[in-house]
């Protein structure tokens, strides 16, 4: 009788607690304004943000009040955006945004800013909807941003963002990467009041994808190809073993980097306003070399005729500079990625560090090999009325 007496006191006293607390837990609903009310409102699914809004889809007029709250410093920025181009993806390009920064002696600093790219410094600027009623405030670690914004007429649903980060000086810094910052974007239905949210998205796949091919193709594959044309044929049991290998891993990195520029072709289609100018242009570049190295090899003449040392020429440089800019570009996407992906970027590329300083090493001791083989051999050609190892006693080639 007594231990059930008990257990019964424990659940009762389990159920009131579980009450207390999600009655304590702060919702939009439990916020209030002086002088101010608003029809609907939301919590925002990461940073601790909600929005209330009042909207008049006649006028266009959209009355919005965005809290933020967990900002304990005043060195701290804090903004809500919508992005006309209404994309998820980069929802920060081409946002207009209405930015708050607490001030140690007085209330926040807000102003407008229109981002144009993701080095942006949250510049103060105007924006491409009407703005009036901007105002902000700060108490209790909270920072609330008021406004009206006039939307173009029939406005239903709008992709808006929000985010939070550092201010040096009075210069807003960039903001975190992390998961919570990286998915507070979503689409918003301003008679509803329903949202679609950021889970995951195609397009990071096919970022990922895009970069792990050119990175193994033109980044690996490449260097991978011309080690084996480089060093083996020293070997005269290589011979002419290393050719057909060179030509199938050079042919095998041409197929999948062009599969993977493609890929990067329908990014830049379907990401309107992101301009990778540098990264795209090497990566046109390599395409024509890499063409011309395919159609070289069909017009490669036989070893002893007069023209071929010429043609060696041209493909050893084409070659080099095709790699060297492969490289080179490979760690201009890793830059790229870090707008999306953030710290995991970092790893990445020191993976990509790791592998090509292997090739490197690899490279260093074959060439330290080769040297001492090409320089024996070279003694012992000297003795003989003609050399019998081929074009600079690197063994002959097909």
């Amino acid at each position: 009788m007594f231990m059930g007496n008990m257990l019964r006191m424990v659940l009762a006293l389990c159920v009131l607690s579980s009450v207390v607390v999600t009655s304590s837990a702060q919702t939009c609903r439990n916020q209030t304004f002086s002088n101010r009310l608003f029809t609907t409102c939301r919590d925002l699914p990461q940073l601790t943000a909600y929005l209330h809004w009042t909207y008049d889809q006649g006028s266009g007029k959209l009355e919005i009040a965005f809290v933020h709250a967990g900002i304990t410093s005043t060195n701290r920025w804090v903004a809500w955006a919508i992005n006309p181009r209404n994309t998820l993806d980069p929802a920060m390009i081409g946002a207009q945004a209405l930015v708050a920064i607490p001030q140690s002696n007085g209330g926040p600093r807000v102003y407008t800013s229109s981002i144009a790219s993701t080095s942006t410094q949250l510049e103060e600027s105007e924006i491409s909807y009407p703005v009036s009623g901007l105002s902000a405030t700060y108490v209790n670690n909270e920072v609330t941003i008021f406004a009206t914004l006039t939307l173009p007429n029939d406005t239903t649903s709008l992709v808006h963002v929000w985010q939070d980060g550092s201010v040096s000086g009075s210069t807003p810094q960039e903001h975190s990467h992390e998961t919570s910052h990286q998915n507070s974007k979503e689409t918003l239905n301003l008679l509803s009041g329903s949202s679609t949210q950021v889970t995951g998205n195609s397009r990071q796949r096919r970022r990922n994808t895009h970069g792990v091919i050119n990175a193994v193709s033109w980044g690996i594959l490449m260097p991978t190809g011309a080690i084996i044309a480089r060093y083996l044929k020293v070997f005269k049991s290589a011979d002419p073993a290393w050719f057909y290998l060179h030509i199938a891993c050079q042919a095998s990195a041409y197929i999948v980097g062009i599969s993977g520029f493609g890929t990067g072709l329908k990014l830049g289609s379907d990401s309107e306003g992101v301009e990778y100018d540098t990264h795209r242009a090497i990566a046109i570049v390599l395409v024509c070399l890499g063409t011309l190295q395919v159609f070289a090899l069909f017009l490669r003449p036989n070893k002893d005729h007069k023209f071929r040392v010429y043609w060696n020429a041209y493909h050893y440089l084409v070659g080099y500079a095709t790699i060297s800019l492969s490289i080179a570009n490979v760690f201009k996407g890793f830059d790229t990625l870090e707008n999306y992906v953030g710290d995991r970027y970092n790893d990445w590329k020191h993976a990509y560090i790791g592998i090509i300083g292997a090739l490197g090493g690899i490279a260093v001791f074959l060439e330290v090999i080769t040297w001492i083989i090409v320089l024996k051999r070279r003694k012992s050609e000297n003795k003989l009325p003609h050399g019998e190892n081929g074009v600079n006693g690197y063994g002959s080639r097909p």
